[in-house]
């Protein structure tokens, strides 16, 4: 299993799926299937029962997970690549930028 190099608050676009072309935040990420859920991204219908929280019930809207592989991280308003290097000054990994070659936050 590949290291995830994609974290939790990132802005990415979705490259390939239902989904496509579309643009969000992530939400969380299940590192043992390798899926994240995006802000407004393939949102799913759920049915609900009544309940005390929601007291009629009936339909709901709801984010569903994508596959990691179908995310590329958006910097700016360009989709890149990013590699992970060791910073020497700090001797800690990095998430490096494929076209600034700058560290991501």
């Amino acid at each position: 299993m590949s290291k995830i190099k994609l974290k939790k608050g990132d802005v990415v676009k979705v490259i390939s799926g239902d989904s496509r072309g579309e643009k969000g935040k992530i939400i969380a990420i299940d590192v043992q299937k390798m899926r994240a859920i995006v802000e407004g991204v393939n949102m799913i219908s759920k049915s609900e029962k009544p309940n005390a929280k929601n007291t009629n019930g009936g339909i709901t809207k709801k984010e569903g997970s994508i596959h990691i592989s179908n995310l590329m991280y958006l910097e700016g308003d360009k989709s890149v690549r990013i590699s992970r290097k060791l910073n020497e000054k700090t001797q800690k990994m990095e998430r490096i930028s494929s076209k600034s070659k700058e560290a991501v936050k």
